[in-house]
């Protein structure tokens, strides 16, 4: 185990080692840098090609296990209720500071700015109704081809409904599930080793294309966006989860260490979806509130993206010299709630998702978002990482509400007692969570055979 552990440390080593090196490139030679942005876009696509197939086969084996389909429908509801809550949440928070920052003032709109912008609002994210309905696949087996989240979810909430009508008969069915999922996920494992050749090309790709230009004339809603996603994690999340789970937020944040380092160097949360997933299953919450909570939160629980939308809103208004009255604030806020739920966690969606918003309810400020587009990925950065944070405290905290969490095992995990396996990210031994007495029979008669 012990070697095991080295060399993946070694690995995430390469990874930071890779990122400086990327950075220095960015700045010595940013037209070679550009041209290594493959390398990053490669590298992400590999991961979210292993996405689909793990969500299926984490929630058809929670959803499948569980014999009371209720439960998964608390489950269900009681996260989409937090999602909705905390999003809000995190809108306020995102105006408020908004308001005492004023970061646009002191900018102008220029031609190239502008065109900048309606290019942007020409990508932007589809309507509400359309988003709905696309939530269905064209085939039962499209949603794996086509690598969209809720589409997955929905397939496999489907065939773990039916696996738990169909009883014991179905059990073979959920043993073969079980090891798809180790096959899926020790090829992630071997895909990880790509780590430092993606990180290099992603990172040396944003600094030759921004530059320090950028950074100095748009650096003060930058910071201020930095520090507003860092205020609400610290703060807001820190101070919920302690008070529901009694766990330390600088604790959790430390054993998904390397899942941040990921994110940052890809600038994608959807990078670790799967690692997060491995992971709150290894920390001691059931099969059934991960499979769930992570990738419905993936597309409803964006807190960074939320505080962005709202801080970036404010921020085009003001460099075009046309400020957001208090009632349009409040009206913008409700719309961007419905928006937000339509920008997934890859690099630039909350940018065409800000510009989709403006465009339906402000069209004269639509050019403005040319003014961040230098930026906005660097800003993506603080959005994936918060993105992600908040949905690693979603889970545990419906976890806790559901009582589907192993507290003994929790503060194990975090303790360093039980280490994650690197080599697998499958924990087999892990405690299966409780249930019904009457159901504990079937559920430890598939692990034996």
């Amino acid at each position: 185990m012990a070697a095991r552990r080295d060399r993946t440390h070694y690995l995430y080593l390469a990874v930071i080692a890779a990122v400086v090196l990327g950075i220095a490139v960015g700045f010595a030679a940013p037209g070679l840098a550009v041209e290594l942005k493959p390398l990053g876009t490669g590298f992400v696509n590999l991961i979210k090609m292993m996405i689909s197939p793990i969500i299926f086969c984490t929630i058809v084996l929670g959803v499948g296990s569980v014999r009371k389909a209720a439960k998964v429908g608390a489950v269900g509801g009681l996260a989409l209720g937090y999602f909705m809550v905390m999003s809000t949440v995190a809108l306020a928070i995102g105006l408020v500071v908004g308001n005492l920052l004023e970061p646009g003032a002191s900018l102008r709109l220029t031609d190239e700015v502008a065109a900048a912008g309606e290019k942007q609002a020409s990508g932007a994210s589809e309507g509400t109704v359309d988003f709905l309905l696309g939530i269905i696949p064209k085939t039962l087996v499209s949603a794996f081809t086509e690598g969209e989240v809720l589409q997955t979810l929905l397939v496999a909430l489907l065939a773990g409904f039916a696996l738990q009508a169909m009883g014991r008969s179905g059990e073979p069915v959920l043993r073969g599930i079980g090891h798809i999922q180790r096959l899926v996920f020790r090829i992630l494992a071997m895909i990880m080793w790509a780590a430092p050749v993606g990180a290099f090309g992603a990172i040396a790709a944003v600094v030759g294309e921004t530059g320090l230009d950028a950074l100095k004339s748009l650096a003060v809603i930058m910071i201020g966006f930095y520090i507003t996603c860092a205020l609400f994690v610290f703060v807001v999340l820190g101070a919920l989860l302690r008070l529901v789970a009694g766990v330390n937020i600088l604790t959790l944040l430390r054993y998904l260490g390397r899942e941040f380092l990921l994110i940052l160097s890809t600038s994608s949360s959807e990078s670790a979806l799967p690692r997060l997933i491995a992971k709150m299953e290894h920390l001691g919450v059931s099969k059934p509130v991960v499979g769930i909570t992570v990738p419905t939160g993936y597309s409803f629980n964006l807190d960074g993206t939320a505080i962005y939308l709202t801080m970036a809103s404010l921020f085009v208004a003001e460099a075009m010299g046309n400020p957001l009255s208090v009632a349009e604030q409040i009206s913008l806020l409700v719309f961007m709630i419905i928006a937000s739920k339509g920008a997934a966690g890859v690099t630039g969606a909350g940018l065409a998702t800000l510009a989709g918003g403006l465009q339906s309810h402000r069209p004269e400020l639509v050019d403005g978002v040319g003014l961040i587009v230098g930026i906005d990925r660097f800003m993506s950065e603080a959005r994936a990482l918060t993105n992600f944070a908040g949905n690693a405290v979603a889970t545990v905290l419906v976890g806790t509400w559901t009582k589907e969490i192993d507290k003994a095992r929790v503060a194990e995990v975090l303790a360093g007692k039980v280490p994650f396996d690197e080599k697998t990210l499958v924990d087999d031994h892990a405690p299966a969570a409780p249930d019904d007495p009457d159901d504990l029979p079937e559920r430890r008669e598939p692990v034996t055979v």
